[in-house]
């Protein structure tokens, strides 16, 4: 009875629960359901908190766990550039999607539309470019200024693999401990998911009406069609081109792996199971796979790039904030970027989704909408991130 009480109560079907409980609360008690808004307020206070230090220590591990600067010109450097070349393939999907595919109409948000229209930057490329190099580090950390973090971040993992090794295992140690405390921390919050997504929904929906939830049908579709366009057209043709393989074939050798992430919707749950089908079913080098599957379960995020793409636009729409081609590129960029320091394990996605929301300018609140429907669309893009894993550690196998 009690496992049966436990399993019942896990995280997952509390969001469920929490999902209709908002719905119904914000539908039959809207005052209330407006003045209790504060605890979906700390909820997101407390994702944002996590976000400089977990990618900070996330990035530095991964660049640093190369060892020295000739393995990360060899295999390392293959490696991360097929894993940011799928990611931003996967990303630039989602931008042509959802600039061919309207979804999201304008829905107010206190005003808020109006303020951030007048806020918005005119894109420029030079300041792009500007905006990558932070000129006080500090600042930026305590700011949240994302991209230059992760700059910095990435400079300094790589000025690591010049030191002694005593130096390079202090270091490693000690981003590790953060890494690991900021990962156990996550998992706490995340615990906190469904009474977060009760208070956001019921606000949302005590404040626009039921028939914002309604429209997610189309996000939805949106979402699940560009993973499954790139999962079975532009990785098989990468893996084809760049591999000589017949992509099918080895996807349908090593398609365990996909079903596990799928089913989990964590890329370090299913990792144990791609080592094994990669290198007994695969025929991927036990080296290879050693390296390059357990990197990407950290920097490999295609499914969650285009998700968070999509999101993003949609939200945007929903703000009544259009975004430029200029804009979205930006987005583009950001995303496959921040994707690196999104930790494997399963709704981290969301800590991600926050910090572009506010360096965009977009209420927050509409992600209570998003997570309307996150468990299931967490299957599918974790299913891609474990897919891309997979065919990029065929070709660095192969061109190695």
């Amino acid at each position: 009875m009690r496992k049966r009480l436990k399993k019942f109560t896990n995280t997952n079907n509390l969001v469920v629960l929490g999902i209709f409980l908002g719905i119904i609360f914000g539908l039959l008690m809207p005052e209330l359901a407006i003045k209790q808004r504060v605890i979906g307020q700390i909820f997101i206070a407390l994702l944002k908190m996590l976000v400089v230090p977990l990618v900070f220590a996330s990035i530095f591990i991964a660049i640093s766990g190369l060892g020295s600067l000739k393995q990360l010109k060899n295999i390392g450097l293959k490696t991360i550039t097929l894993y940011l070349m799928t990611t931003a393939l996967s990303a630039a999907l989602a931008i042509f999607a959802m600039n061919m595919i309207k979804i999201g109409q304008k829905v107010s948000a206190d005003g808020l539309s109006f303020a951030i229209a007048q806020s918005m930057k005119p894109f420029s490329f030079e300041g792009m470019l500007l905006s990558f190099v932070p000129t006080n580090v500090f600042a930026s950390l305590t700011q949240g200024a994302m991209m230059q973090v992760i700059v910095f971040s990435i400079l300094f993992a790589i000025a690591s693999l010049y030191l002694t090794e005593h130096h390079q295992n202090l270091l490693r140690d000690f981003f590790t401990g953060i890494n690991n405390a900021m990962l156990k921390l996550a998992e706490w919050i995340i615990k906190l998911t469904p009474i977060g997504v009760f208070s956001l929904l019921s606000y949302v929906i005590a404040k626009e009406g039921i028939e914002v939830i309604l429209g997610l049908w189309s996000y939805m579709l949106v979402v699940i069609g560009v993973i499954l366009l790139h999962g079975f057209i532009t990785l098989p043709l990468i893996l084809l081109i760049l591999g000589h393989i017949n992509p099918y074939r080895y996807l349908s050798k090593v398609k365990d792996a996909s079903i596990m992430a799928f089913s989990t919707a964590s890329s370090s749950a299913t990792l144990p199971v791609s080592l094994k089908v990669a290198e007994e079913k695969g025929g991927v080098s036990k080296r290879s796979a050693g390296f390059v599957l357990p990197l990407g379960a950290t920097i490999s995020m295609d499914g969650t790039a285009a998700y968070l793409v999509i999101a993003v636009l949609y939200i945007a729409n929903l703000a009544g904030v259009p975004l430029g081609l200029g804009e979205q590129l930006m987005l583009g960029l950001t995303v496959v970027m921040l994707s690196v320091g999104v930790a494997a394990l399963p709704s981290a996605s969301l800590v991600m989704m926050v910090v572009i929301l506010n360096q965009i300018g977009l209420p927050v609140a509409y992600i209570a909408l998003i997570v309307a429907v996150d468990r299931i669309l967490d299957m599918f893009r974790t299913s891609l991130n474990v897919t891309s894993d997979l065919v990029v550690a065929k070709i660095v196998d192969k061109i190695s």
